[in-house]
């Protein structure tokens, strides 16, 4: 029987699992979930499976973990290992709906959280534990963890996990486990860190290979724009508003892109949010939560935060820096047109990239057609078909007297035509203007001027120090105000006028009070930290916490007029000797 003409149930899977998959939707398996499904079932082999992001590798190994379980009250049968926070609880979150009314205990363990409150936790019965290598020694040093009874163990994105570092808490924790124990290692690569795990820490085993990353091109437009660096903000606000239900992922290269970027669309009305490594993990659960809520509708991310990440239901895939590589633009790309819907991938190029552009489509084996950037005239005129269709959808409803009778005494002193378009220009006179968008000049491949201006940005590829790799910027100049990423923005109108984009104007401090904290340096704390600090503490949230400056013994914060109450209250007593550890600054 063919891969793609199986369903679940013929893999062996109970009907309480099956129940669970078809609650989720779920009814053909993809290629590594029916070739790992039954090796898992019956073969008592371990599996080498290689497979990338979004080939379904979490219910590959998930669901004949949770088949082979039986409930236990006093040691822990499964351990996953993950490299990210995200993926961590993304693979928790996963496991729990796929067991359905299964009563087997999933916990995940991950650094950012409180440690006191995984204790708690790991007190309590446990059947399958996933965390990240970092976080799992801790518990294991604090003898928290028990992992001498643990029948299966994942090493899920193995390759990133020895990239990043973790090869000796991976070694220390399988020298912790039981030794008959069944081991699963995943990794879209095989680098011979990975082929030296298995030789010392499996038995035999038997690989399986999906196949390489391909995109749904029948289901995903792929196009390029090309167009300068200093045009790409612009470029990128025509594509949201000409597009009805935007709902889409923005790559960047570097962490300090996120922010920049995240910031001057907010700054000009978008509803957007950053996820990149300097973010707390509150802050990311915050932002992941309101995009998968769709309550924002931009999310702009680098390739290492975004890993693991599976939202669905994207409209765009916009790559606002040019990927390094072929497989990396086939990750972005196919997070969109996946489960029947169409999608788009749209990428930007600057004229000296055109080349690189071209061989990634080679590799990839796919066609990026070019495209020109929508121009503003399409853009108002969509933006006006949008509101004639909502104000006819309103028309044919029933609409409250106070409307009816403001519109009778209109009409009564006024032309119903004039009328009518004095109420329309009050409330949409800014969408439609054109003063809104600013020029995007012609970029040609000839054009050296921007190879040389903007070569900057290129240059940062060989900057090791501004990957997404969990490290600080927090100590360089102005910057070290933007490390916490997309939490401390400020609010614009996506009514207003957008002509002024300067970076400059993001530390403004009008309409904002300065606040004096009783914490510093010698309270071993840094701007993120003390951002997220203030915005638990008193529910302000972070993106209003601004020009953060911290000294040994204190520190200073604006934040709009409005939240500085709420945050001095927050903090009433909560300073040395009962004293307010916030005040306004003198």
């Amino acid at each position: 029987m063919e891969n793609e003409k199986k369903t679940f149930k013929d893999l062996g899977l109970s009907e309480i699992l099956l129940k669970a998959l078809e609650k989720k939707g779920f009814e053909e398996p993809s290629q590594i979930q029916a070739e790992t499904i039954p090796v898992m079932l019956t073969d008592e082999r371990d599996i080498i499976g290689q497979a990338q992001t979004g080939t379904g590798k979490t219910a590959a190994f998930g669901l004949p973990i949770l088949e082979k379980l039986t409930p236990t009250t006093d040691h822990i049968q499964a351990l996953i290992l993950t490299p990210t926070r995200e993926l961590t609880i993304q693979v928790s979150d996963e496991l729990h709906s796929l067991k359905g009314e299964k009563p087997l205990r999933i916990t995940p363990v991950y650094g950012g959280q409180s440690i006191e409150k995984q204790i708690k936790q790991l007190r309590k019965p446990n059947d399958i534990i996933v965390g990240t290598p970092g976080r799992l020694i801790d518990h294991l040093n604090r003898k928290r963890i028990d992992l001498s009874h643990v029948k299966y163990l994942v090493l899920d994105e193995a390759d990133e996990m020895l990239k990043t570092g973790f090869l000796e808490d991976i070694e220390i924790i399988l020298g912790q486990t039981n030794k008959d124990r069944k081991t699963l290692l995943f990794s879209a690569t095989m680098p011979s860190l990975i082929q030296r795990l298995a030789q010392n820490y499996m038995k035999e085993y038997v690989t399986i290979a999906a196949k390489k990353a391909t995109l749904a091109t029948s289901l995903t437009e792929q196009i390029y724009f090309e167009v300068r660096e200093s045009d790409k903000l612009e470029a990128l606000c025509r594509i949201i508003d000409v597009e009805d239900d935007f709902y889409g992922l923005i790559f960047c290269r570097t962490k300090r892109d996120v922010d920049s970027i995240t910031e001057r669309l907010v700054h000009r009305g978008y509803e957007a949010e950053a996820m990149h490594g300097d973010l707390s993990q509150h802050q990311r659960e915050r932002v992941l939560g309101k995009f998968r809520k769709k309550i924002c509708s931009v999310l702009v991310v680098t390739d290492v935060a975004s890993r693991g990440l599976d939202i669905n239901g994207l409209s765009h895939v916009i790559n606002f820096a040019l990927p390094q590589d072929a497989e990396s633009y086939v990750h972005r790309v196919g997070r969109t047109g996946r489960a029947g819907k169409t999608g788009n991938a749209i990428t930007f190029i600057t004229p000296s990239e055109y080349r690189k552009l071209t061989y990634i489509q080679k590799v990839a084996k796919t066609e990026i057609k070019k495209a020109e950037v929508p121009d503003v005239q399409t853009i108002i005129k969509t933006k006006k078909n949008r509101i004639q269709e909502t104000l006819l959808k309103a028309i044919g409803e029933t609409i409250e007297n106070d409307y009816l009778d403001f519109a009778e005494a209109l009409l009564e002193t006024h032309n119903p035509k004039e009328a009518l378009a004095g109420v329309l220009k009050v409330a949409f006179e800014s969408e439609f203007s054109e003063k809104s968008y600013t020029e995007i000049r012609k970029a040609g491949r000839s054009d050296g001027r921007d190879r040389g201006r903007d070569g900057g940005r290129d240059r940062d590829r060989g900057r090791g120090r501004d990957r997404d790799r969990g490290e600080r910027d927090y100590g360089r100049g102005r910057d070290r105000d933007r490390g916490f990423g997309g939490d401390r923005r400020e609010f614009g109108n996506r009514n207003s006028s957008r002509g002024g984009d300067n970076p400059k104007s993001f530390v403004d401090t009008k309409g904002q009070t300065r606040l004096f904290i009783a914490k510093g340096k010698m309270d071993k704390i840094n701007p993120r930290e003390l951002v997220d600090y203030i915005e638990k503490s008193s529910n302000v949230q972070g993106r209003n916490i601004q020009g953060v400056e911290i000294y040994d013994k204190f520190s200073f914060v604006n934040v709009p007029y409005g939240d500085a109450d709420a945050i001095i209250q927050a903090f009433k007593t909560a300073g040395r000797d009962n004293r307010p550890m916030v005040e306004r600054a003198k």
